[in-house]
């Protein structure tokens, strides 16, 4: 049986000391730990600050990061 997951568009995006806390367009919340990923928890705060909100995603160019919503959900790790 599939699950409905609804808008998985990402809205914003913010850090705390130990999560990627990710916030889709509808309201919801996902938080994933920021050492599932490497090069994010290992960037400096100017790279973590400097993404793009992708339809389904999240993009980091300075560190060649790209994190999907429909992963994070699953809880799938990179």
């Amino acid at each position: 049986m599939e699950i409905e997951v609804g808008d998985l568009r990402p809205r914003a995006i913010a850090f705390t000391r130990e999560d990627l806390v990710v916030t889709l367009v509808d309201g919801r919340k996902i938080a994933t730990p920021l050492a599932w990923y490497a090069r994010l928890l290992n960037a400096s705060p100017e790279q973590r600050d400097n993404y793009e909100i992708m339809p389904m995603g999240i993009h980091w160019p300075d560190i060649d990061e790209d994190l999907g919503i429909a992963g994070m959900l699953e809880g799938r790790r990179p």
